[in-house]
């Protein structure tokens, strides 16, 4: 069960947002329609994206991942 402040793993791209598949993000707000808002950061802080999201397109943290960094275009 997904819960506020939780780390969710983003399951599918989002290119709208300049997000893929497997870019982590913190659950910010619990829709009451089982959705959930994300927001996506830079590992310095800074927003790339909050994102309505329904719970097919994140997932929890799964035993034994590891995180993986990449660069994104300027914000």
């Amino acid at each position: 069960m997904v819960k506020e402040l939780d780390t969710v793993v983003l399951a599918t791209d989002l290119p709208e947002f300049g997000l893929e598949c497997g870019d982590l993000g913190t659950v910010v707000l619990l829709h009451h329609n089982s959705g959930y808002e994300v927001e996506f950061l830079t590992l310095d802080g800074e927003t790339v994206a909050v994102v309505s999201l329904g719970p097919e397109q994140v997932r929890p943290v799964g035993q034994r991942e590891i995180a993986h960094v990449r660069s994104v275009a300027a914000i």
